[in-house]
């Protein structure tokens, strides 16, 4: 989990899933019949932090790989959202160690 927040892009990423409506927006989600909560699609996520979509894919499996974000398929589309409680696990930890 170290690892995977110690890239300023990647926490960029969790701080941008924290308020999902915020950063997101819910319209085009509802459009779809989707709820932003639930996750972000990698293409929003992509374009909020200015990066190529591999580079995005790979921070975002780098998150999903070091348990902080969960994800799933709806139809051709991955989604991506935080765990709260692994991150809150982790920050706990963090906060005890130092």
């Amino acid at each position: 989990m170290y690892r995977a927040v110690a890239n300023e892009t990647r926490r960029e990423i969790l701080a941008l899933l924290k308020d999902p409506e915020r950063s997101f927006g819910r319209e085009r989600y509802a459009d779809q019949g989707l709820d932003v909560d639930a996750g972000v699609c990698v293409q929003d996520i992509q374009k909020a932090i200015g990066l190529s979509q591999s580079v995005t894919s790979t921070y975002l499996k780098n998150l999903q790989d070091a348990g902080l974000l969960r994800s799933f398929r709806a139809g051709r589309w991955t989604y991506y959202r935080r765990d709260e409680d692994a991150i809150r696990e982790f920050a706990e930890r963090v906060s005890r160690s130092l």
